[in-house]
């Protein structure tokens, strides 16, 4: 019986003037039943985001078909039809609004099907309220958050009340709360006999699928349950992927405790696998607090900012914010979505202007109108959240060298793109001579990201550098952000996926409804547990498990923030603790 998706020897290129096409999908054949909740995974440039647009007919086979309940995609005829049962959620979710206020968007879906208004309306309101826009009815789509949009899109699709929907990096923009509410929301559709396709960078989400198909340099390289999958770590890592988090830590960690799965992907289970504590009672070791007297580069206080301020659609983004940042120092700002991280952001290098408050860069007044705004500029780089909004050359190469050519970078031009670009994981002779437009969402992000480390800056704010970018590309920009830390560079990172780089923060600021609440080192902020639940911030993987061994009365130090660190500590008691 053939399945609800049925794909046959599939290849598509991507035409490119005056060159050969860039493959994207090279001969892959799969077959995918009715209520199935697959993950795809795969390296930036893989081919996932494009084997979506293939299912719902966005885009059409070079060679093979696709098959939609039977419906073929070359078949112009079935496209409203495949398109009202295969349902998109795009990377990049601002190219499917289209409406200006949040209900209308939502609504334009099913206005579309003939429904009549009383249907329409209650599947707005049950869409928005599925997402966590239930109070955004009215609000302008143009003025949300990444995050926010993101959701948006989700309930435009979830209107419509498809057969199957394709989650593409829906959760890359989302805070820890937003990314488990999107999880729960596919788990729930997928229940209710929905297909589900998710794809992600993010191994603990693929984890939670019921089979996970890898992607690589366009081909279908492996397809089966998780634990199949996962179970070839050493080919993962050789793709540009790895286990998820928990795995990872679960399998350093069975050295000491052998009840722990190999590859345990139930936290529970982790947890439930550890002993309590038998040995000798030791004094925990305290927070260590680093002891830093530098000059505060940047100076935040009483910020505001209202967009759209004095008109009926005004929206309040930052309401008294504070914030300190030291030379030298690597400084997290971290919140939910929506909080006015990347207003505040955008804020230090002046392209917002203090509203109310107090702002100053490298001691220079930034309310003040006569400030000579290209020198801060040459100083401060900005990555933005959404690359787009900063790359605008044709080629690789030359959006790279932008910055070093103009700002009079010393050294020669083509080394200094080439050490950006490996900086990030974009191989230099691959790369530079690529169009633009023929890169994937994650590929983009690389470039915006290359393009602001070229230009040499003393502090670097970086907007969600980490979204989008699979897990290797994650660890090269880790390894360099280090590199750049120890030559002194000042850094302020705002992100949701905190996992891995907590360690090398300094401080640490978390925002929630445009103020800020907390602030110190990570370990101090990361305990305080009641607070961080109140506005759905969830501590890093090792700091929860670091908790839960002292809970058990394992002597583990406060601040411990990686994998390495908490084995460090076993090892040093396992000689008296563990036989």
């Amino acid at each position: 019986m053939p399945g609800f998706i049925e794909i046959q020897d599939l290849s598509f290129g991507y035409p490119v003037p005056g060159r050969e096409q860039i493959t994207a999908i090279k001969n892959i054949s799969l077959s995918v039943s009715e209520g199935e909740f697959i993950a795809v995974i795969g390296q930036n440039g893989s081919g996932k985001s494009t084997l979506g647009k293939l299912l719902n007919a966005l885009l059409i086979p070079d060679e093979g078909n696709v098959f939609i309940s039977g419906m073929n995609t070359r078949e112009r005829t079935n496209h409203p039809k495949i398109r009202t049962k295969v349902g998109m959620v795009f990377q990049r979710p601002q190219d499917q609004i289209v409406a200006t206020t949040v209900g209308e968007d939502v609504a334009f879906g099913p206005g579309n099907l003939g429904l009549p208004p009383r249907e329409i309306r209650v599947r707005v309101e049950e869409a928005l309220s599925s997402v966590g826009l239930a109070s955004f009815m009215h609000r302008a789509s143009y003025l949300l958050s990444a995050g926010e949009t993101q959701r948006l899109a989700l309930a435009g699709v979830l209107a419509m009340q498809p057969k199957c929907v394709i989650f593409d990096e829906t959760t890359a923009m989302l805070d820890p709360l937003g990314r488990e509410m999107v999880m729960r929301q596919a788990r729930e559709l997928h229940q209710s006999g929905m297909t589900i396709l998710f794809i992600t960078h993010l191994m603990e989400e693929a984890a939670q699928a019921e089979r996970i198909m890898v992607l690589h340099n366009g081909k279908l390289v492996l397809d089966g349950i998780p634990e199949k999958v996962f179970s070839n770590r050493k080919f993962l890592i050789e793709i540009g992927l790895d286990l998820p988090p928990l795995a990872v830590l679960g399998n350093a960690l069975r050295k000491y405790f052998p009840g722990i799965s190999i590859n345990c992907l139930s936290e529970s289970h982790l947890l439930k696998s550890i002993p309590a504590y038998t040995g000798k009672p030791t004094n925990r070791l305290p927070l260590k607090k680093k002891i830093d007297d530098s000059a505060q580069v940047i100076f935040v206080e009483n910020l505001g900012h209202v967009y759209l301020q004095d008109t009926p659609l005004a929206h309040p983004s930052l309401k008294k914010a504070n914030l300190k940042v030291k030379t030298g120092n690597v400084h997290g700002l971290i919140g939910p979505t929506g909080s006015g991280k990347s207003t505040l952001l955008q804020h230090l290098n002046g392209l917002i202007y203090p509203q109310s408050g107090k702002v100053s860069v490298l001691g220079r007044d930034l309310s003040d109108k006569e400030l000579e705004m290209i020198a801060l500029r040459k100083t401060i780089g900005l990555a933005f959240q959404q690359p787009e909004d900063q790359v605008f050359e044709q080629y690789v190469g030359d959006e790279v060298a932008f910055a070093p050519r103009n700002f009079r970078i010393p050294g020669k031009i083509s080394e200094i793109v080439r050490a950006a670009m490996q900086a990030v994981g974009l191989e230099f002779e691959t790369y530079k001579d690529r169009f633009i437009s023929t890169l994937s969402g994650g590929e983009r992000r690389k470039v915006a990201l290359a393009s602001v480390l070229a230009g040499q800056p003393e502090i670097l704010l970086l907007d969600e550098p980490f979204a989008g970018l699979d897990p290797q590309s994650r660890r090269e920009l880790s390894n360099h952000l280090l590199d750049l830390k120890k030559q002194g560079i000042t850094m302020l990172i705002s992100t949701h996926q905190f996992e891995g780089v907590v360690e090398m923060m300094d401080q640490l600021s978390i925002l929630a409804v445009g103020r800020d609440i907390l602030h110190g080192v990570p370990g101090a902020v990361f305990i305080k547990s009641e607070t961080l639940d109140k506005i759905g911030i969830k501590p890093p993987l090792t700091i929860r498990i670091a908790e839960k061994l002292r809970e058990k009365g394992w002597p583990i130090p406060q601040g411990v923030f990686s994998p390495e660190a908490i084995n460090q500590s076993l090892a040093e008691i396992s000689g008296e603790a563990v036989k």
